[in-house]
C-alpha cells in the first residue's frame, strides 16, 4: 500500500494565519501525489479563507471551516472526524516539510509498530539547521513522595552538522504537534485528544497516555520539518494570537494538566512553562512596538498594550469558544 492509502495529513492552526500559504504550498511541493489532506480553518480572516477555499477546489483536499477560533486540540479532533486512514499526521499551519518526510514517518510506523512517530524538527527561518527537538524526555518521577514532571527536548538548539551522527530511528518518550504521526485507532480508543489543554502540554499528555497504555513513541530522523515561528505577523493575526496565548487559557491548561497528572503546585517544569507562556504571549507586541515605541514612548506604549490585551480577551473570551459537539472525541479524559 502507498503512503496515500495509509495516512492523512491534517493541517491545523497554531497561532497565526499569515503563514498559511507558504506552508500549504510547501507541503504539496515536497509530498508526492496523491495523498489525503484535511485542512481545518478555524476562523481565519477573509483573504486566507478565500485562498483555502480556492485551493481546496483546485487540489481536492477536504476543507473544514469554523467561523470561530479553535484551540489546537479542538482543531485536531475536528480533523480526526474526517480521517479514514490507518495513520494521521498532524501538521501546524506554520510548518515547512522536507522531501521524503511523509514516507519516512509511515515507513517507521509500519516497521516499528509505534503508536506515535515524531520527525526531526528544526526551528527558525526556512533552511534553518537549528534543531528544535529530536525526540526527548516526557515522564513522571516520584521524588521524596512527590510526583515530578520531567520534560526535555533532545538536542534542542544544536546544529544538525554537530549531532547528525547521533540521530537514529529509535524509541523515545516525546514528540511534538508541529508534526506528529499517530495511529488513528489509538486516538479513537483514547476518545480523542484532551480539549481541556488549550495552549500547551497537549503533546506531553498524548505521549504519556500512549506509553501508559503500552504503546511506543518513536523518533524518525529520516523525516524532517521546520517550525517557522513569528514574527512577522499580520494585523489580522492579533485576535487569534492573543486568545491562543491568553492568561485565561494558559491558566486553565496548567490547572487541568496538574490535576490530571497529580502534580504539585510548585512543580518545576510547570513553573518554567508558565514563564515561557507569559513571555511568548508578548512577542507580538515586541515586534509591533519596534515601530510604536519611538513614536509614543514606552510608558504610553505599555498602556496601549494593556488596553488592547484586555479588549481582545473580552471580545474573544474563552467562554465564547464552546466545546465542539463531538462527544466521542471531546474531553472524555477524567482527572487521574
Amino acid at each position: 500500500m502507498g503512503a496515500d492509502q495509509l495516512v492523512t495529513v491534517a493541517v491545523v492552526p497554531r497561532e497565526r494565519f499569515s503563514y498559511t500559504r507558504p506552508s500549504l504550498e510547501n507541503i504539496y511541493q515536497n509530498t508526492p501525489s496523491p495523498f489525503a489532506l484535511v485542512y481545518v480553518d478555524g476562523g481565519s480572516p477573509p483573504p486566507v479563507r478565500r485562498y483555502l477555499e480556492n485551493e481546496s477546489r483546485t487540489r481536492g483536499f477536504k476543507l473544514v471551516r469554523t467561523n470561530r477560533y479553535l484551540s489546537p486540540n479542538q482543531a485536531r479532533n475536528l480533523a480526526l472526524q474526517h480521517v479514514t486512514t490507518r495513520y494521521v499526521v498532524f501538521v501546524d499551519n506554520d510548518v515547512l516539510v522536507k522531501p521524503g518526510w511523509l514516507e519516512a514517518l509511515v515507513t517507521c510506523a509500519e516497521r516499528s509498530g509505534a503508536a506515535v512517530v515524531g520527525p526531526l524538527i528544526y526551528a527558525g527561518e526556512p533552511g534553518s539547521e537549528s534543531i528544535h527537538m529530536a525526540g526527548g524526555v516526557a515522564h513522571i518521577d516520584t521524588v521524596n513522595g512527590k510526583r515530578v514532571l520531567r520534560e526535555e527536548h533532545a538536542f534542542a538548539g544544536k546544529r544538525w552538522a554537530a549531532v547528525s551522527h547521533l540521530l537514529q530511528s529509535a524509541p523515545t518518550e516525546l514528540a511534538e504537534f508541529h508534526s506528529m504521526l499517530v495511529r488513528t485507532e489509538t486516538l479513537r480508543q483514547m476518545g480523542g485528544l484532551d480539549e481541556n489543554l488549550l495552549t500547551a502540554l497537549e503533546h506531553v499528555d498524548l505521549c504519556l497516555r500512549v506509553r501508559e497504555a503500552g504503546g511506543e513513541v518513536y523518533f524518525e530522523p529520516g523525516a524532517a520539518v521546520t517550525y517557522v515561528p513569528p514574527p512577522p505577523f499580520a494585523v489580522s493575526d492579533y485576535p487569534f494570537f492573543m486568545l491562543r496565548w491568553s492568561d485565561a487559557w494558559n491558566a486553565a491548561t496548567l490547572r487541568h494538566f496538574q490535576a490530571k497528572w497529580r502534580l504539585e503546585d510548585d512543580d518545576e517544569s510547570l513553573q518554567e512553562l508558565r514563564d515561557w507562556l507569559r513571555n511568548h504571549r508578548h512577542i507580538y507586541f515586541r515586534s509591533a512596538w519596534k515601530v510604536i515605541y519611538p513614536v509614543v514612548g514606552w510608558r504610553r506604549a505599555n498602556t496601549i498594550e494593556e488596553l488592547l490585551s484586555g479588549s481582545v480577551a473580552r471580545f474573544v473570551s474563552p467562554t465564547k469558544t464552546p466545546a465542539l459537539a463531538t462527544p466521542a472525541l471531546n474531553g472524555r479524559q477524567a482527572a487521574r
